[in-house]
């Protein structure tokens, strides 16, 4: 890995720069550095090509010059916004972006600015996907991501689900057969981030601003389906409440604050809003993929008891992903 670092601070002008390995987070499939202000990501993914890689930057660079708040594609010295490297019969695709300002929030304890209450980040994030969703539905690419009929299909989910978890095939294919009735109007569907959680922006603890970044999982899907994340991501400020009913109460408020930044930005219909549900067990159904996808990648099953909620949930249909 070092000659690779070595020839990417050829390529981007960094030479003298000190580059240090970030320690990635769980389910992570990418080498990534930061130093300088900028942050490295080195990949050698079987499953992504030259085309995605220029896909997700090009997105990247298209969002940050009209104004969305994402951390910007750095070109090269040759001006590509993505550079292959050939290494010991290893291909290597290398992309630079602007170090996003500010801090994970997790980093900070889950604490977010003294003396302001967390309505403004509530508020901020949905604003935040807002502002990207809005520019979305405008968005005309030289290069084209992946859509998401190539994961949430019955076909695919059959080869990467083996029999044994036959009812968990047959819980998927149900929501499948519901997604393919959804409609795909311009306002309900297009190039979203596809993972929208805190873990992947930054927030500026002097001003509220966040940042987003890793769009390395961009694709076509219903922009409904960013929303539901957030949804699910958002649990965690009142998984601690011992009163289903006091947890419900928080969620509903912290997800209406979360709508009106979003609006604040573009619209979602109640059309879209009335399926959170359907979105929800979607967001759980992408998990399950990824876990598979992630253990047969190491020649193994899942843990059961890594999936075993997310199987439950859809095996006996219980709504809100159990929270309630």
């Amino acid at each position: 890995m070092e000659k690779i670092i070595e020839r990417a601070k050829e390529l981007y002008g960094l030479t003298g720069t000190d580059l240090k390995r970030i320690r990635s987070h769980e389910g992570g499939r990418n080498t990534v550095f930061a130093g300088g202000g900028y942050v490295l990501r080195v990949s050698c993914l079987s499953d992504r090509t030259m085309n995605d890689y220029l896909a997700e930057t090009e997105f990247i660079r298209y969002l940050a010059e009209n104004g969305a708040p994402v951390a910007d594609v750095i070109c090269s010295i040759s001006g590509n916004t993505v550079e292959r490297v050939d290494s010991d019969g290893t291909t290597f695709y290398l992309c630079l972006f602007e170090y996003a300002k500010g801090m994970l929030i997790a980093d900070n304890g889950y604490r977010y600015r003294e003396g302001v209450p967390l309505e403004e980040y509530f508020y901020n994030t949905g604003k935040a996907l807002g502002a990207i969703h809005r520019l979305s539905k405008s968005y005309c690419p030289r290069a084209k991501r992946r859509d998401q009929s190539e994961l949430f299909n019955e076909q695919y989910i059959d080869t990467l689900i083996p029999d044994s978890y036959r009812d968990l095939k047959d819980a998927i294919g149900k929501r499948l057969q519901r997604f393919a009735d959804l409609p795909k109007e311009i306002g309900d569907y297009g190039l979203v981030h596809f993972d929208f959680s805190d873990g992947n922006y930054h927030v500026d603890l002097s001003s509220g601003d966040i940042t987003v970044f890793d769009f390395d999982n961009c694709l076509y899907c219903w922009y409904m389906f960013d929303l539901a994340h957030l949804w699910t991501h958002g649990t965690g400020w009142y998984q601690f409440e011992s009163d289903p009913e006091a947890r419900k109460k928080g969620m509903d408020h912290y997800f209406a604050t979360v709508l009106e930044g979003y609006r604040s930005e573009t619209d979602v219909s109640e059309e879209m809003l009335d399926n959170l549900q359907l979105f929800i067990d979607m967001t759980i159904i992408e998990y399950v993929i990824d876990e598979f996808q992630c253990s047969i990648r190491e020649g193994e099953l899942p843990d059961p008891e890594d999936i075993e909620h997310a199987y439950n949930v859809l095996i006996h249909d219980i709504p809100f992903a159990g929270f309630f």
